[in-house]
């Protein structure tokens, strides 16, 4: 019976609910050609991820994953997620998105892993820097049982210790070049999964779906 009803109601309200579709794909239609002519991202220069190389990075995912083998034998991996907009000190940056970045360490030999977890940020007068959130010890399955202790907040720890991994985390790569492709290529994919997500809507609306 409700369906009935739901089937006559669109009859009789299907000129209005057609001019609402009209003027929806007139909006998209719109936002489509801004983008398209006046990207936000699109021309700035990638930059270069250095030694890393990329292991993951779909089209329709929110992260990327990068990989690199140090010298010493060190496997380095970087995940990188976009996050909110930054503090008011970065909204007049390039990029206001702050990039939520993931550092893992691993020991040849080694199954336990160090684990950093950074931002990203841009300052419109200093450039791209990462600061330390949090810094971890994972240890590895076969390990189970064992104690281990439970690191302070990051923010508690020795100032002189936090300056010693970010200089620890430098050697392995993760330094200005690396900020400058992170926080340009992941602004680009944004930007562009939003202009697909747009034109798949409009698809939508211009077939009656």
């Amino acid at each position: 019976m409700r369906n009935v009803r739901a089937l006559q109601a669109i009859r009789k309200n299907r000129e209005a609910i057609k001019a609402k579709g009209l003027n929806l794909l007139k909006v998209l239609q719109s936002e489509i050609t801004h983008e398209l002519s006046s990207p936000c991202f699109q021309n700035n220069p990638t930059g270069s991820p250095g030694d890393f190389k990329l292991e993951w990075d779909a089209p329709n995912s929110q992260d990327t994953v990068l990989q690199k083998k140090c010298s010493t034998g060190e496997e380095v991996a970087v995940s990188a997620l976009l996050g909110p907009p930054g503090p008011p000190e970065y909204i007049g940056g390039t990029y206001p998105r702050v990039v939520n970045m993931k550092v893992c360490i691993k020991k040849p030999g080694l199954s336990s892993l160090l684990q950093f977890d950074c931002k990203v940020t841009n300052r419109s007068y200093s450039g791209p820097e990462f600061n330390i959130c949090s810094a971890n010890f994972l240890r590895s399955t076969s390990s189970i049982g064992r104690r281990y202790y439970t690191a302070p907040s990051f923010s508690e720890v020795n100032p002189q210790l936090q300056e010693a991994f970010r200089e620890y985390l430098e050697t392995k790569g993760i330094g200005e070049s690396l900020m400058n492709f992170l926080l340009v290529h992941m602004h680009k994919k944004e930007e562009n999964q939003y202009v697909n997500w747009l034109q798949k809507l409009q698809e939508t609306v211009s077939t009656g779906e």
